[in-house]
């Protein structure tokens, strides 16, 4: 006997069909598997859009961060119904995430904590290759600006000393802190992290430029020197 397929989007009640929910209770209203439903629209022969919504957040931990790290091919290639357009719209909703959490801060222009240096570089969880960047403080510590100093690979980059301090002459700045992401999801500062991070200070103290702090992150937590009195 042929398997008929499962009750579709339009068969849930009012309530329970997410975009019809989005315009009756606002996007707040929803939750993160409603809003990805929202974005792909239909699911697929056995799955409504919701439920293949809730498998996918389930497949990747109920992580966002953790979905946002996924290629365009490994969602079409994984999930019946997801195709080129879903999957894009997908990756491209949560790097608007993040890029607003990135102008929050700016629009503050000053870094509080080492909390708002994740989030100012939390899109770096997600780079699968090492990169070492810096943001440029002015002598009130408000932002002026941020540098890719070096790409790498998947376990280290090479950072020149030289140019992370060429940049921060260059703008003017009179703090720098430094970041980077490990690809691997372990903050732990290796012991190349360690040296990098203290040649940097001292060459810094030369230069009259502070190094406030050296954040490293990944997917779900980051590192602090600042925070572990380390810098």
């Amino acid at each position: 006997m042929e398997e008929k397929p499962k009750f579709i989007i339009k068969e849930l009640s009012i309530d329970d069909r997410p975009r019809e929910k989005f315009l009756m209770k606002g996007q707040k209203g929803l939750t993160d598997a409603e809003l990805i439903a929202v974005l792909i629209g239909s699911g697929n022969y056995q799955e409504n859009a919701v439920e293949l919504a809730q498998r996918i957040l389930k497949d990747n931990n109920n992580n966002l961060d953790e979905l946002a790290r996924k290629s365009v091919n490994s969602l079409i290639n994984k999930y019946r119904g997801i195709g080129e357009a879903k999957a894009i719209s997908i990756i491209a909703a949560l790097e608007l995430g993040y890029r607003l959490q990135r102008e929050e801060i700016m629009e503050r222009s000053t870094i509080k904590s080492s909390k708002d240096v994740y989030k100012y570089f939390s899109y770096k969880s997600n780079i699968l290759v090492e990169e070492f960047s810096i943001i440029l403080l002015d002598r009130a510590h408000k932002i002026i600006g941020d540098a890719l100093v070096s790409k790498g690979g998947m376990a280290a980059t090479v950072v020149d000393p030289k140019v992370v301090f060429v940049e921060a002459l260059e703008r003017r700045a009179s703090a720098i802190i430094l970041c980077h992401n490990h690809p691997s999801g372990n903050t732990k500062p290796s012991g190349a992290d360690d040296s990098l991070t203290k040649k940097l200070v001292e060459s810094g103290k030369m230069l009259d430029i502070n190094v406030i702090d050296h954040v490293i992150v990944a997917a779900d937590s980051y590192y602090s020197y600042a925070d572990e009195g380390r810098i």
